[in-house]
């Protein structure tokens, strides 16, 4: 099989949650609407696994982007969101990312960019093939890395973001649940 991005949003929305969300989001009206991470690629190494579509997915990322970088205004979006999410019984992290540049450094002890676009947030995971989103309006993916990665169980160091510490922590993570995964650019960690 070669993962296309239908057949990753297909794969992804045999997840109850993925497919709930995704249906309910433009309901809040965010700009820059995104369902990212985990919820969506390891629905492909689940099924690659044959597991349940939700097995190991700790929590549903939601990133948007709003110029009003209060605290106050980012949670009630967060408020708004607990309610319209509240009978899937999942953990939904929903994030500014016009924000994040303000609590990052206090919160992970190095310093983040000012982002533009909730898509700059996606490009800085520590893992390059797990950049992806889902925009919630359209149903377009973004994977500026591409889906072989995922599809082949490779995980490398992100260039945007090399943090060789972080990204072993993170790899190690995926790795001790879906123990075929390869972790590469390890040398010298």
């Amino acid at each position: 099989m070669t993962l296309t991005t239908e057949t990753l949003i297909n794969i992804a929305m045999t997840n109850p949650a993925n497919a709930e969300i995704a249906r309910r989001l433009p309901a809040l009206g965010l700009s820059q609407c995104l369902l990212t991470a985990g919820c969506l690629f390891q629905a492909v190494w689940n099924q690659q696994s044959n597991l349940p579509p939700a097995w190991g997915v700790k929590d549903y990322d939601i990133f948007y982007f709003d110029e009003d970088m209060s605290w106050e205004a980012e949670n009630e979006v967060i408020q708004i969101a607990q309610q319209l999410f509240q009978d899937l019984d999942v953990n939904i992290e929903i994030k500014n990312q016009a924000r994040v540049h303000l609590w990052y450094a206090q919160r992970f002890g190095k310093p983040y960019p000012r982002l533009q676009s909730a898509k700059d947030g996606v490009d800085r995971y520590l893992i390059a093939g797990t950049c992806i989103a889902m925009d919630v309006f359209t149903g377009e993916v973004y994977a500026p890395y591409g889906l072989a990665d995922i599809e082949q169980g490779l995980l490398r160091i992100n260039p945007v973001n090399y943090q060789p510490d972080l990204f072993a922590q993170k790899a190690c993570s995926y790795q001790a649940r879906w123990p075929w995964l390869t972790i590469l650019d390890l040398e010298g960690i």
